[in-house]
Parts: structure tokens; C-alpha cells; sequence
């Protein structure tokens, strides 16, 4: 014969069944991360003239952020950039054979944890002209497909100029050649690998934009907004010595801070890589030669190649790329 349930005891029945249900786990959610930028993979390597390692983000180390109170970058009126070689810091500030570069260092300001991202030359060349190394893991030949900061240059109306040492006429792609003294220095070979604007193929396959790319003989410091100085091997310090490369700079230097194109502007010499693994590349040298910085001034905030290229971008509101866009920059360097 069949029960039937008293109203009180259905109602009892009913509650337990629903509070055995609340027992189990809760249906798991994804909680996105709020305020980490967006950073889009750097593109691939296309056609490399030589086998060449997959492509993959590089991971530069943490960069501290700026100190409180920082100003901006000032939109400069010009920005050079010189590309050393190959020197640890210990080997540079400080060290006797680098008489005037430690005679400019007094006067200028001078970066004092910052890494190179990478080893060997070239990916530090690409990150500092593109914001990645774009997985490069050697000084092969490449031709990349990717934005650069040539093209962020252009796209914003400023101009942009290299003035690669001994390099050949004719939007030349060797990767080696011998050449005179080419203005200044003493002679030496011109590397690809140490010029990173003709390894983009929206450069090197356009004749008006590799035109751009010239030897050291005709250097004005007035020809572009921004102007990347790429010295001979032997001049930047890779085979030659130590006391050449700073000679180079006792000439060369004073051919732009001396000119009337120098004033509110900027210049930064930086080597591409050190002797140790700190950071990725070792950690260099970078000097900071302005008006706008105190002499003397030292900073200890943790920078990388990328923060070099962020200062640029920031100082011209050019935007960031790839691996610039969660570096900090080189601020504090400069007063109100």
C-alpha cells in the first residue's frame, strides 16, 4: 500500500534535496587580469637568406618603474643614437683606455643598471630598432616583415636616417665589406649585422626608403630627426680596441653636441652587448647627452634596449612596439 507524505514532512524532504545541491563545487569562472598591456607576438622571420632559429618573443628582464615624480620625455628636437660594441660596463666606465668617454660620462648622465637583452650582436640591434628580436639567435642575414621605428617615424611625419661606416652604395644587402677611412676613425669592415634597418623588407625592397641608409662620409647632424650612427668594426670597438672606439668618440661626439641642431635635442651611446649573461646580453654602458640632463647625473633604475627604443617612442608619441610597450624609459634623466 502506497504512503502518502504529510505536507510537513514534503516540505522537509524538499529543503534537505536543496541544501545537498548547494554542497557542491561552484562552476569555475575565468577572472581576466586587469591593466597588463596588450603585446602582440613579433612577427615571423620571412625569408631568411640563411636557415634560421623559429621566431619567438624574447623575454628582456624586468624593468624598474621610474621614480615618482619623474617629468616626461621631452618631445626633442633631433635624437642620435650611437651603437657601440661588445663591452661590458666594468671595462668602460672607468677604465683608463676610455679616457674621453669617461670625460663625457662626467659631464652627461650615465645609466648604471642597464642590460643588453641578448647574445650575440644582431637581436640586440633588432630590439633596439624594432622592439623584438625576433627570435634571432645568431648574426645571420635575415629579411624581416614587421613595423619598425622607421615606420612609426615616417607614419608620425619625422624623418629618420642611418649612417652605417664603409657601408656600399646602392641600398646594398652584404653582409660584410671592407672599406677607407670613412670620415673619421680608422678604416675597418661594415657589418650588416650591426645596421638593423636593411634587415626589413619594407626597407631594403623599397629604393626611397633603403636610400636612407648611408655611408658615415656624408653625416649631418641636421639630415634627419633621428639619426642611428653605426661605426666600422673597427671603429665601434668589435675589432678593434678599446682606445680606437673612444677616439672614434672624441671625433665624432663633438660633431653633433657642437652643431646648432644639438640644442633640445638628444644623444644616446649605448653598446649592444657585454661579456656576461646579466640581463640576456650583459650589462653596458649608456650614456645620456642633453641639456635637458644634469652633469653628472646617475641613474640606478633597471633599464634594457627596450627602454632605450620606449624613450624615443615616448619622446615623439610615436606609440610602442612589441616588447617596448611594458618597457619603462629613460626619464629621470631629464629635468623639467
Amino acid at each position: 500500500m502506497r504512503r502518502t507524505l504529510s505536507p510537513q514532512r514534503a516540505l522537509l524532504s524538499l529543503s534537505l534535496v536543496v541544501a545537498l545541491a548547494g554542497c557542491g563545487p561552484a562552476p569555475s569562472s575565468a577572472t581576466p587580469t586587469v591593466g597588463a598591456p596588450s603585446v602582440a607576438p613579433p612577427p615571423a622571420a620571412t625569408t631568411p637568406s640563411a636557415p634560421g632559429p623559429p621566431d619567438s618573443a624574447s623575454t628582456p628582464p624586468a624593468a624598474s618603474a621610474p621614480p615618482s615624480g619623474s617629468p616626461a620625455v621631452p618631445a626633442f628636437r633631433h635624437v642620435y643614437l650611437i651603437v657601440m660594441e661588445n663591452h661590458e660596463f666594468g671595462t668602460i666606465v672607468g677604465d683608463p683606455r676610455a679616457r674621453y668617454i669617461n670625460t663625457l660620462i662626467e659631464r652627461s648622465g650615465l645609466a648604471t643598471n642597464y642590460s643588453a637583452v641578448a647574445h650575440p650582436s644582431e637581436p640586440n640591434y633588432l630590439a633596439l630598432f624594432a622592439g623584438s628580436t625576433f627570435g634571432v639567435h645568431d648574426d645571420g642575414v635575415y629579411d624581416l616583415a614587421g613595423t619598425n621605428l622607421a615606420d612609426q617615424l615616417v607614419a608620425h611625419g619625422r624623418t629618420w636616417h642611418v649612417y652605417a661606416q664603409n657601408v656600399p652604395d646602392g641600398c646594398s644587402r652584404a653582409g660584410f665589406a671592407d672599406g677607407p677611412v670613412d670620415l673619421l676613425g680608422a678604416a675597418g669592415a661594415y657589418a650588416r649585422k650591426h645596421e638593423p634597418a636593411i634587415s626589413f623588407l619594407d626597407i631594403s625592397g623599397d629604393p626611397a626608403a633603403c636610400a636612407h641608409i648611408t655611408g658615415l662620409a656624408g653625416f649631418s647632424p641636421r639630415t634627419a630627426d633621428f639619426e642611428l650612427i653605426v661605426p666600422n668594426q673597427t671603429n665601434d670597438m668589435h675589432d678593434g680596441t678599446i682606445e680606437q672606439g673612444d677616439a672614434f668618440l672624441e671625433a665624432m661626439v663633438p660633431r653633433i653636441t657642437s652643431s646648432a641642431d644639438f640644442a633640445d635635442s638628444l644623444l644616446l651611446i649605448t653598446w649592444d652587448e657585454g661579456s656576461t649573461a646579466t640581463g640576456g646580453g650583459g650589462r653596458v654602458a649608456t650614456i645620456v647627452v642633453s641639456d635637458r640632463v644634469p652633469p653628472g647625473f646617475r641613474s640606478k633604475v633597471a633599464h634594457t634596449h627596450y627602454s632605450l627604443l620606449a624613450t624615443i617612442q615616448e619622446a615623439w608619441g610615436l606609440g610602442c612596439l612589441r616588447e617596448s610597450c611594458r618597457a619603462n624609459d629613460l626619464r629621470e634623466f631629464f629635468s623639467p
